[in-house]
């Protein structure tokens, strides 16, 4: 097992030079939907007209260039012509609203943002018209507002003009007036410990963070990532997941780019879009958090599909039912597909199981080792200390993964990362006597039961188990004589009838008793952020009115 530890001392830039002088004729970019097809020569040379034009309009090295778009043809030329000339990029999730948007703007500083025309029922040109009313009334160069001082530019990610914005059409064409010379020098300046991107968490809890990752934050995670999958330049790559979130444009993006594997990208999940791409386009690869897997294993179009052609992939973003894997292993030809943990604040992989791991076991049920170059560890919140194997306790990190911090909020930068540098992820964990990690629950999502700890993952594998269970989610339910309860909400395969008392029978004499869910309630889908996971928040909120405190 291939255990060095390269750190990539290069910028996004200079990656993307090298597949263009290596493998200039190969796909870089595809959107088999609408047989949108870029090589790596013809990429290299889009990304640079968008770059300098973005250098006409006068976007400097450090400032924000915000997009606010699904996985649209161009988010991802975008993504690398704001990493040629220093600019950061700042990704938003696309089911914002007014009120998040206008948080965003407001805490970033933003001085630039693209927009497409909308999703789902928000219209984001008619958005940004409510929150900058000078866009209509000022000439798009002379952009002043007085609620957000920092932002100069407004752009419409498309060939559509729009009062106050420039389009891209617009952008493409003010590349002649950037010289080469000009835009070499600009380069130049770069460092790979710049930050390049900007993401918000999902603020499933208080405010949205702004996270900065540098150059060498994501392309070293991107390349420990596209190894543990043995990606190289044959490998297709299909990435449903949203280009905003990590999953998408570093797991997705960056492991391709340090490859020189090419993007199979599809502009919104949709599981039927995605088995056409994966057989379309013969891919090797594909990604997804567990309720997509889900999905396209029981979509009832999935006989149909050829997935000979996929080996591997990325199973991330919420705990993986063993069950999911082992399907994906079995009916999807995904004998090597892998899972990443970590969080935006790690870039995102502090952890990965590998393509070449001998145990289904281990790969079903863990979340692999560390990354080389990362030190991960099991901190017991309370006190401190570095727990051993077996031993329940915070999973923290440090390494070349670890965020320069969240813009502009010292205090909450201080609190995720302590005075050692490692970095707290707030999931709580064990790791075994080989290195093996394995997530048992959040801190706020482990259950205390009359003194008793209950970690959710384990009650949700075993009812995952039960025949007609297609999902299920256990959360603590309040509770005046223990504390807490267990509660599950599950999800049933279609045609199946269940009731609480045949789960609970289910599980009476092969859990321990106090493990087995006091409530029981059936549910058609859960409650999911943007990027697919399941918010239990949520779900504690439906617990405590579904059953009140007794």
């Amino acid at each position: 097992m291939v255990r060095e530890e390269i750190t990539r001392e290069a910028t996004i830039g200079q990656l993307l030079d090298e597949l263009v002088g290596s493998i200039p004729q190969q796909e870089a970019v595809v959107y088999a939907d609408r047989d949108f097809r870029l090589t790596w020569k013809e990429f290299g040379e889009t990304v640079d007209r968008a770059a300098k034009g973005l250098m006409a309009l006068g976007v400097q090295k450090g400032e924000k260039v915000a997009v606010w778009a699904t996985n649209v043809p161009h988010w991802v030329t975008l993504q690398f012509a704001t990493a040629r000339i220093g600019a950061i990029l700042l990704t938003i999730n696309i089911n914002y609203r007014n009120a998040e948007i206008d948080y965003l703007l407001r805490q970033s500083d933003c001085e630039n943002i693209f927009i497409i025309d909308g999703y789902r029922d928000t219209d984001y040109v008619k958005t940004l018209y409510e929150l900058l009313p000078e866009l209509k009334a000022l000439p798009r160069d002379s952009l002043r507002s007085e609620r957000y001082p920092h932002l100069k530019r407004v752009l419409f990610m498309g060939p559509e003009k729009h009062r106050g914005m420039y389009s891209w059409n617009e952008l493409m064409s003010m590349s002649v007036q950037v010289s080469e010379e000009e835009y070499r020098r600009r380069q130049a300046s770069l460092s790979t410990y710049d930050v390049v991107n900007m993401q918000y968490t999902s603020g499933t809890t208080g405010f949205p963070k702004g996270v900065m990752l540098t150059h060498h934050n994501i392309t070293n995670n991107g390349y420990w990532i596209g190894h543990n999958m043995d990606l190289g330049h044959r490998d297709r790559v299909g990435i449903p997941v949203p280009l905003f979130h990590c999953f998408g444009c570093v797991l997705g993006v960056m492991a391709c780019l340090n490859h020189g594997a090419t993007m199979v990208i599809l502009e919104r999940y949709d599981p039927v879009n995605v088995m056409m791409s994966v057989e379309g386009e013969r891919c090797t690869a594909v990604y997804g958090v567990p309720t997509m897997f889900i999905a396209i294993l029981e979509h009832r179009l999935f006989h149909k599909f050829d997935f000979s052609s996929l080996r591997t992939g990325i199973m991330a973003g919420s705990p993986c039912p063993v069950r999911t894997m082992q399907e994906c292993v079995e009916r999807m030809n995904m004998g090597q597909v892998t899972i990443v943990y970590g969080l935006t604040e790690s870039s995102p992989g502090m952890t990965q199981t590998r393509f070449d791991e001998p145990s289904l076991k281990r790969k079903c049920s863990t979340v692999g080792q560390a990354l080389p170059g990362i030190e991960v560890a099991v901190i017991e919140p309370e006190t401190g200390r570095h727990l051993g194997p077996g031993e329940p306790g915070e999973l923290c990190c440090r390494g070349h993964n670890v965020m320069r911090g969240y813009y502009n909020m010292p205090e909450e930068t201080a609190q995720a990362i302590d005075g050692e540098g490692w970095l707290h992820s707030g999931d709580i964990g064990t790791v075994d006597a080989d290195g093996y990690y394995a997530v048992t629950g959040r801190l706020k999502d482990m259950i205390i039961r009359g003194g008793e700890n209950i970690y959710p993952k384990e009650v949700e594998d075993f009812i995952h188990h039960m025949e007609g269970v297609k999902d299920v989610q256990v959360v603590g339910v309040p509770s005046k004589k223990y504390g807490e309860q267990p509660g599950a909400f599950i999800i049933l395969r279609p045609g199946v009838s269940m009731t609480a008392e045949d789960v609970q029978d289910h599980c009476r004499g092969q859990i321990a008793f106090y493990k087995v869910p006091k409530y029981v309630h059936f549910l058609e889908d859960y409650p999911l952020t943007a990027s697919g996971k399941i918010m239990k928040y949520r779900l504690r909120e439906m617990a405590a009115q579904l059953w009140p405190e007794v």
